[in-house]
């Protein structure tokens, strides 16, 4: 599958611009961790891409998200691990648990989205490019902010051996490169 398949895949089922925001930076991280961890761009970068690909069918019925985002995407023929990432970024609904690499990237980097957004939403200029790691982690640890934000997921970080601070300041320079895309 080509960027291009997947961004159309994504225009054709994904309605909400705050989501196909969403997508294009968990993109943008899991293409950064795919490079510094030495795993396939391409492909980490396709599940950052496709990985909510069904939520707006699955909203109100977590124990479905992801399952058929998989049947979805049957057609194309994706290795299995890209698969396997998309259903296990929602193991605890689906009953499953992260076993690789990747399950434990997507998961992590696809929520810490929210927490990047958020702060920057209450940062004076709105700017991606204005927040600090040390910031972003400050609001991490306020339970009141952010509340739908799961820490526990972000911290996964550390299965890649990525020190939670790396963690954030990867994820803020992934989110700015591509922040004229999301509005940020």
């Amino acid at each position: 599958m080509t960027r291009d398949e997947a961004l159309n895949l994504l225009e054709n089922h994904i309605h909400a611009d705050n989501l196909k925001n969403h997508c294009l930076a968990t993109e943008a991280i899991m293409q950064q961790l795919a490079e510094k961890l030495e795993r396939d761009e391409k492909l980490w970068r396709l599940a950052g891409l496709l990985h909510d690909l069904d939520f707006e069918y699955t909203r109100d019925e977590p124990a479905q998200h992801g399952k058929k985002t998989a049947e979805l995407l049957a057609p194309y023929g994706l290795p299995a691990e890209v698969i396997n990432a998309i259903l296990r970024h929602n193991a605890e609904a689906l009953g499953l648990e992260r076993q690789t690499t990747m399950d434990y990237a997507l998961t992590c980097a696809e929520t810490i989205t929210g927490l990047i957004v958020a702060a920057a939403l209450v940062h004076p200029d709105k700017k991606i490019q204005s927040l600090k790691p040390k910031s972003v982690r400050k609001r991490m640890k306020s339970k009141d902010f952010a509340r739908s934000v799961n820490r526990d997921h972000i911290m996964l970080c550390e299965h890649l051996n990525i020190p939670l601070m790396d963690f954030i300041e990867l994820s803020i320079h992934a989110m700015n490169s591509i922040s004229d895309q999301i509005g940020l």
